[in-house]
């Protein structure tokens, strides 16, 4: 299982990653620079997303980045 606000914090270094309601786009936690290093590090998990076929409101929190991690196990098998 991936610790996905542990994992936002790394990359944003802002705790604020661990607010239940926080809308990572429209705080500017979740900007272009940190998109690109969250897809290559959910890829390290063998995570592979495409950030063109996903819904982008789904990575507004972290609830919708978990669910996109979970879809994409699902359907990986």
């Amino acid at each position: 299982m991936i610790d996905v606000p542990a994992l936002l914090y790394e990359i944003c270094e802002d705790e604020a990653v661990y607010e239940p309601d926080i809308d990572l786009l429209d705080s500017g936690l979740l900007d272009s620079y940190a998109f690109i290093e969250l897809f290559t590090v959910l890829e390290d998990y063998g995570v592979f997303l495409q950030p063109t076929r996903i819904d982008r409101n789904l990575l507004r929190t972290v609830k919708g980045i978990e669910k996109l991690i979970a879809d994409y196990k699902e359907a990986d098998g």
